[in-house]
């Protein structure tokens, strides 16, 4: 059973925000805040593009999650590019209640965009065996994430071989993945930077 979004209201945030823009789509050019926290670190624009430009049609009506929201700029990107629903997870409950006002200044109806404020590990297995079609795979480098997530993301049956699993990480993903990098095909990889960036289905 999922988590009941909570609905009651929230006191401004006092904290210092930041911004970050939407590339495309029906929110072409708005910002969304979020505030300053450690590991909390946007995709930069030039990589985000990238990525959207590989998801392309994919993300039409899709069922997206974004297992480690920060920002939020990926699920937010996602549903002004046609998403039908996405499910975003963030433990800072600061950033969890920017990511409502995000949502309430982009006015995206409540039904379309769940926020849990939780650690993906805990919630991932709460969804049931309900398959996503996009998953954004982003966790905060300095937590080693990738392969705990991804786990909980095969076991829970969240994902299977028709699903597009984003991953970003500091490091290059065969070092990064272990064991599950050989149940991975690359459909799309890139080293922007210091980011190494790809799409992967399951094998």
């Amino acid at each position: 059973m999922k988590k009941k979004q909570k609905t009651s209201s929230q006191k401004p945030n006092t904290e210092k925000l930041s911004q970050v823009r939407i590339i495309a789509g029906e929110y072409r050019r708005r910002n969304i805040s979020f505030i300053d926290a450690d590991g909390l670190r946007p995709t930069p624009d030039r990589v985000r593009e990238t990525v959207f430009n590989w998801l392309a049609d994919e993300l039409v009506n899709a069922r997206v999650l974004d297992c480690c929201a920060g920002s939020g700029v990926f699920g937010f990107e996602s549903l002004s590019r046609g998403a039908s629903l996405v499910e975003m997870i963030e433990p800072n409950r600061n950033q969890f209640w920017q990511l409502h006002n995000s949502r309430q200044t982009l006015q995206i109806d409540p039904k379309k965009l769940n926020i849990h404020q939780a650690n993906a590990e805990t919630v991932l297995p709460s969804f049931g065996k309900t398959g996503f079609d996009v998953v954004f795979l982003d966790p905060p480098y300095a937590l080693n994430l990738w392969q705990t997530l991804l786990k909980l993301l095969i076991d829970n049956q969240l994902i299977n071989n028709n699903s597009l699993i984003y991953i970003e990480a500091n490091q290059p993903h065969d070092e990064i993945l272990g064991a599950y990098y050989p149940k991975l095909v690359a459909i799309k990889y890139k080293k922007m930077g210091q980011i190494f960036a790809g799409i992967y289905q399951t094998i």
